[in-house]
């Protein structure tokens, strides 16, 4: 979504006017009487997300008046997101912010602008979308906020797309371009070569899938080898089915996004490569269907790890724990400084926090608080969660060294979730990331669909860790 910003005017520039309520009467008061009595008509207050395009005597654009409610304390990164509401919303043409209270970024602004022009079409008969384009402030970096949207379009672009195109060979087909165009190298095992390669787990979730869509591990590696190593890795379920434990129809609908922690690591790592940041990169994406076929893996059944730690499979649908245990395992083997992983992993992060709000789990008080801190710079909303080890037993298996699904007295199940993934996380600096992807309703300058979480605040956290 880079075409929405420009630091190159070309043609007409139409201003945009961004106004708290108490200051629409004073601007107003500087304004012709026929602007003054077009806004009191159309009944403009400068409430939150309104906007009014006021027209020339032509019946051209003489400017637009966007409302930011009511005046904050002092604005933030949150705050400039309202301007998401424009890009999709106003006429195709350039546009340049003319005035904005004091303390919005214009960087935040920026950013905010190329966010919200996001659209899916790619299944629609008509592609076409009115492009409204901002000219960027001086010294707006757009190369870099070209770089945060076109990554987050990335990503949202993949969840919206349905498993029928966006299988394991799709992704992999993703990741293969990505590591071409930065100079990454990448590898790729399938099929049962995962068996002789130490990734049992990723086999025993994927092998039930239509050959075509055979379960692989993918791993991407860039960067220079005196830089600071971080792994990056996302649950790569490009269906759910849920198994044998199968899903009910309603629970099924949106399981096409169950591969969004693959997309959300695909594009936070196209970010870090875009923007040469000095650090050694390695992303790692088991991708798998969780079908249902003779050989499935059946409730009871015990896996062997990569980690060489026995599985019980207590439900089938909870799958995504179990491909993510090998890539951790694979991780630990790296030795990185750290280890991000996300993942659409439970609906018990939705019932404790929402879609909008993303928890995170990590042992460690001062990359969490590293972490909180760039949530907020960024407005990308996360909040920590606690691996509390009083609902460790709840993992405990008769048979076996671990099992899947926690007992159900421990109630708590994306907190149980993440334990069981730092049973195989590295030693290091460790996050796991519990996201959603997904915008359950339609807001401005938040469609309805695929949406990208998280991934903006940890890049400004790893550029402030490894500057």
């Amino acid at each position: 979504m880079s075409d929405l910003l420009s630091t190159a005017q070309k043609g007409v520039v139409l201003p945009i006017h961004a106004l708290h309520e108490a200051d629409l009467a004073g601007f107003l008061d500087e304004r012709s009487d026929a602007i003054r009595r077009f806004a009191d008509i159309a009944g403009f207050k400068a409430r939150a997300g309104e906007i009014l395009i006021v027209p020339q005597p032509s019946g051209d654009i003489d400017c637009v008046l966007f409302g930011l409610g009511t005046a904050p304390r002092a604005a933030s990164a949150l705050d400039a997101m309202a301007f998401r509401a424009l890009a999709a919303k106003l006429p195709e043409g350039q546009y340049q912010i003319a005035s904005v209270p004091a303390g919005y970024s214009p960087a935040a602004i920026a950013l905010a602008w190329s966010l919200g022009g996001y659209g899916f079409t790619r299944y629609k008969a008509a592609k076409s979308q009115p492009k409204a384009r901002l000219i960027a402030a001086e010294g707006v970096d757009v190369t870099e906020i070209g770089a945060i949207a076109d990554a987050c379009t990335l990503a949202k672009d993949m969840v919206n797309t349905p498993a029928n195109d966006m299988g394991p060979v799709e992704i992999e087909t993703i990741a293969r371009n990505l590591a071409k165009a930065h100079g990454a190298t990448i590898s790729v095992i399938t099929g049962d070569d995962l068996l002789t390669q130490n990734y049992p787990a990723v086999h025993a979730v994927g092998r039930a899938a239509d050959p075509a869509r055979a379960p692989r591990m993918i791993e991407i590696a860039w960067g220079k080898a005196e830089h600071p190593h971080i792994c990056i890795i996302g649950k790569g379920v490009v269906f759910d089915t849920g198994g044998l434990d199968m899903k009910p129809s309603a629970g099924m609908r949106l399981m096409k996004k169950d591969m969004g922690g693959a997309a959300h690591a695909l594009a936070l790592g196209q970010m870090i490569m875009s923007l040469g940041l000095k650090v050694r990169l390695t992303v790692l994406l088991p991708v798998v269907e969780n079908a249902i076929s003779g050989d499935a893996m059946r409730p009871g059944d015990v896996l062997a790890s990569r980690k060489g730690l026995t599985i019980e499979v207590g439900n089938t649908d909870a799958e995504g724990r179990l491909i993510l245990a090998d890539a951790l395992t694979r991780a630990c083997e790296l030795h990185p400084d750290l280890t991000i992983d996300m993942a659409t992993l439970t609906g018990a992060a939705r019932v404790a926090l929402g879609p909008q709000v993303i928890p995170f789990y990590t042992p460690n008080d001062d990359l969490a608080a590293e972490i909180a801190h760039a949530a907020h710079e960024t407005a990308d909303p996360l909040w920590r969660m606690p691996l509390w080890d009083g609902y460790r037993p709840a993992l405990d298996s008769d048979i076996a060294d671990i099992k899947n699904d926690p007992d159900g007295w421990a109630q708590a199940g994306s907190v149980t979730a993440a334990l069981f993934l730092q049973r195989f996380a590295p030693e290091g600096a460790w996050v796991h990331l519990d996201i959603f992807a997904w915008n359950p309703r339609n807001r401005a300058g938040f469609p309805s669909g695929g949406e990208a979480q998280a991934i903006r605040a940890l890049l400004a956290l790893i550029k402030s860790r490894y500057p």
